[in-house]
């Protein structure tokens, strides 16, 4: 069978998949797995895709075991679960491809804190796409006059990995050097050290570390000129992005807001926008599943 582009996408967390799951989902209408987002399990009930934000019942026939939960794990860690045990304590693994697989179960806790997540009840696979020309409507006003510092913004599931990737791949093929904090291994989805999607020619991938870390490693190794990261969630985070911006480094990051309002309203998010790190911000707007991007000037 011969794939579009898009099923080459879904196959990719199709083989993610006990076989017989797999072999079904495979065999689903190819529009239905070019516009997957999400495939999500749950023990005890039929599988469902998150498309254009909507989360749809497929397969009603098929209930999913926790077995079959366990697989998928199996699948994403190569049967080596132990060595991504610090992931797994955190909710997710991210397989080859970039594929994150989200995870949610029984944990046990010590001294308050989270030590293992066991008994998998649900998983959420999120299909990466690579969408080359989604940034095409807003990247001449972006690199208008030189790049600056620019957030983007949406709720989770709105396309900023979507979009910071394809920016990442034009900013660095247009001869900026970008280095890229990629803690969850989404954005670039490496596979012993190379690239799985193109984020361009002088872009230095760094997996792996926390992305507080991973920007003051970036900053000593590498001197790059754009250092890009996905999802600022902790204030270590805004701590990093305001070093590298002292250090004359232009930032490239996501936010989890519906927009601008509603990032003033969070207190981190608040620190982050006092401290005049960002010059421009892109809102991404779901209209009838159709996603819009809006710029706005932050400073």
């Amino acid at each position: 069978m011969e794939l579009s582009s898009g099923s080459e996408e879904f196959l990719r967390a199709a083989r993610l998949l006990p076989p017989g799951l797999r072999c079904e989902m495979l065999a689903l209408p190819e529009a239905v797995q070019d516009g997957a987002e999400e495939l999500r399990l749950r023990a005890g009930r039929a599988p469902s895709l998150v498309i254009r934000g909507d989360e749809l019942p497929v397969l009603p026939e098929h209930i999913v075991s926790n077995a079959e939960l366990q697989t998928v794990l199996e699948i994403a860690t190569r049967a080596s679960v132990h060595t991504y045990a610090d992931n797994i304590r955190a909710g997710f693994v991210t397989a080859a491809g970039g594929v994150r697989v989200g995870l949610c179960g029984t944990v046990t806790t010590e001294d308050g804190r989270i030590s293992a997540l066991r008994r998998l009840s649900s998983v959420c696979v999120r299909i990466p796409r690579e969408k080359r020309g989604c940034a095409d409507g807003i990247f001449p006003a972006l690199t208008d006059g030189g790049f600056l510092s620019t957030l983007l913004v949406s709720p989770p599931g709105g396309g900023k990995t979507t979009l910071l990737r394809e920016l990442v791949r034009r900013l660095s093929d247009g001869g900026a050097r970008v280095a890229l904090a990629d803690e969850r291994g989404e954005v670039a989805g490496s596979f012993e050290g190379v690239p799985g999607f193109d984020v361009g020619a002088r872009t230095d991938v760094l997996t792996g570390a926390p992305k507080g870390e991973g920007v003051y490693l970036l900053l000593r190794s590498m001197a790059s000129q754009i250092l890009a990261f996905d999802e600022i969630t902790a204030p270590s985070d805004v701590d990093a992005a305001s070093e590298a911006a002292n250090c004359g480094v232009r930032l490239l990051a996501t936010a989890h807001a519906a927009g601008l309002n509603d990032l003033r309203e969070r207190p981190m998010y608040r620190k982050l926008l006092d401290r005049k790190l960002f010059a421009r911000a892109v809102v991404i707007e779901n209209q009838g599943g159709v996603r819009h991007y809006r710029t706005e000037t932050l400073t």
